[in-house]
């Protein structure tokens, strides 16, 4: 009776190794501190996404010193021969989700570099770029006005910034992307 037990459980237990190893997990993209090539960039049925942090030299990187400024810089391209439909909300609405260039630090949230305000039909095809501190409260970049969120400088330490989307163009969708940067001050 023991050894129909076991044989039981372990065709149980084999079966659901099987069903849970074909489930489609989220597709990660993620930057360690240090990598060399310091830039996010996969390309999803056509679609090329770009996402990195840039130093006050207007480079890549995943290491800052203190009181450094920083860059968030996210691009789509669309790299099919035919057209997409960039400016449906469904597109864009990425750039008001609350991680969407934001700072975390384990359980801590930092918050925003910017409060968005982009206007109607706002196409992504033009980078989004904001600075995490920056002398003026507002300013206007390619027809959207920004509003500060009156950062201070980082503290030495480990951070990361990203956010999960499922981007919808039209006859072009994707499964959830999630984009992430793990990036240090020192």
């Amino acid at each position: 009776m023991k050894h129909k037990i076991l044989k039981l459980s372990t065709v149980i237990l084999l079966f659901a190794l099987i069903s849970t190893g074909c489930q489609k997990d989220d597709d990660i993209f993620e930057l360690e501190i240090g990598d060399k090539n310091a830039v996010i960039v996969k390309e999803v049925d056509g679609v090329e996404f770009k996402f990195c942090l840039l130093n006050e030299q207007g480079e890549p990187a995943t290491v800052f010193k203190e009181g450094e400024n920083f860059k968030f810089s996210f691009s789509i391209k669309n790299n099919r021969k035919n057209n997409l439909s960039f400016n449906s909300p469904e597109c864009n609405y990425f750039i008001y989700l609350k991680d969407f260039f934001a700072v975390k630090k384990r359980n801590n949230y930092y918050g925003k570099a910017y409060l968005f305000d982009f206007p109607e039909g706002f196409q992504p095809l033009q980078p989004a770029i904001a600075s995490w501190l920056h002398p003026l409260k507002t300013f206007v970049y390619d027809s959207s006005l920004f509003e500060s969120s009156d950062k201070d400088s980082l503290k030495r330490g480990v951070y990361y910034t990203g956010f999960s989307y499922s981007f919808d163009f039209g006859s072009v969708k994707t499964d959830k992307l999630t984009f992430k940067i793990n990036f240090e001050i020192k």
